[in-house]
């Protein structure tokens, strides 16, 4: 079952240009309840991916990465001089933790009674940390937010899994963690989304904003991936509901920071590649929209950043990067309505032509 606004675009470009909003989402805050009447869970369990937060963090840091892929140190320490340029950290530990913290204040803003902790995939706080500590603290089910909107093995079944291990790791007092569905086409998404990248055709003068080309990027999977799962499906979708909202001649999906043997298909256009192309076209100017990532870490602020931008600016390509979501007040409240689906029993919200994804993945989905 699926829940569909009037039509099947938001209509959240009004959102950006400061007027009333069709479709919003109104709730009567109640006041702080048990955790019976909070569906039966009594806390919040964040979770990405992780990052360093100083040097001596990125090659322990890069080796739970890569771990059983055999990868040598050599290779690593490669990788790692790229967070020299960043003083050794990355920056999506600083997005979690402020994405927690306004998580917290939204929930309780909304009168539920729900603490929220915070656990990662590849560094501190791990997983296990996290969920030892709910434990400890006594919470015996908790939702999981993870911070991928998109469903594939690397962003959603292995969530499951990590979830599914860290709870075996902590044992029989582990609480039930109950991971909440990905949100590629909720209308909370699109509008944080709509707002960023509108806030990006802002910063042109009139006449650039009127001829760029809106290019949206997602971190590429490697085709045997992608064909057992919706991942690329759902990306173009998220990008046809956000363009539809915004005054652009044009946009394109197209893919980065593939890794692995060239033998290897993966998922293509790369971006760089894409800008040469679209050098070729005459495009001068491009708005670049990370849509596959929802805060900033080493894939938005090294590759586009860095590589992405030097690759345009050899082009004559100007271009502007759209900032992600990170913890706006659209994306938390987002993910308080997520929240609020599982506590209160409401019909999964979706627009556009895909329907929202159940709350429990289907068995067989996303394999490796």
């Amino acid at each position: 079952m699926r829940e569909y606004l009037p039509n099947d675009r938001v209509g959240f470009w009004t959102v950006w240009q400061g007027r009333t909003t069709r479709g919003t989402i109104h709730r009567v805050p109640r006041t702080p309840s048990t955790a019976v009447s909070n569906g039966g869970y009594d806390a919040l369990l964040l979770v990405s991916f992780g990052g360093p937060d100083g040097p001596e963090d990125v090659l322990p840091f890069l080796r739970n990465v890569t771990r059983g892929r055999n990868v040598p140190d050599e290779r690593l320490a490669a990788v790692a001089r790229t967070y020299e340029r960043f003083g050794g950290r990355s920056p999506i530990n600083d997005h979690n933790r402020a994405l927690r913290d306004a998580l917290q204040a939204e929930l309780r803003r909304a009168g539920h009674d729900l603490s929220v902790y915070w656990g990662n995939r590849n560094w501190r706080p791990f997983l296990r940390d996290a969920v030892a500590e709910m434990a400890a603290d006594g919470v015996g089910a908790a939702l999981a937010f993870v911070t991928s909107a998109f469903s594939s093995y690397s962003s959603c079944r292995q969530y499951l899994e990590d979830l599914d291990r860290a709870r075996a790791e902590v044992g029989p007092g582990a609480p039930r963690l109950d991971k909440v569905r990905p949100y590629f086409n909720h209308p909370g998404f699109v509008a944080a989304w709509t707002e960023r990248v509108g806030a990006a055709f802002a910063q042109l003068p009139r006449e650039r904003a009127a001829r760029a080309r809106l290019i949206f990027t997602a971190h590429s999977i490697p085709c045997g991936m992608a064909a057992n799962c919706d991942y690329e499906a759902q990306l173009r979708e998220a990008a046809r509901l956000v363009a539809a909202e915004l005054p652009t001649t044009g946009w394109e999906l197209v893919w980065q920071s593939r890794s692995g043997p060239p033998s290897v298909p993966w998922l293509e256009p790369d971006v760089g590649d894409h800008l040469a192309a679209l050098r070729d076209e005459g495009v001068d100017t491009v708005v670049l929209a990370p849509l596959g990532f929802v805060s900033d870490h080493m894939e938005v602020v090294w590759d586009l950043d860095v590589v992405v931008r030097e690759r345009a600016e050899a082009l004559g390509i100007q271009l502007v990067r759209a900032a992600t979501p990170g913890a706006g007040p659209r994306f938390v409240a987002m993910a308080r309505q997520l929240v609020e689906e599982r506590l209160e029993g409401r019909q999964p919200v979706a627009i556009g032509h895909l329907p929202a994804r159940p709350h429990q993945c289907p068995e067989g989905c996303c394999r490796p």
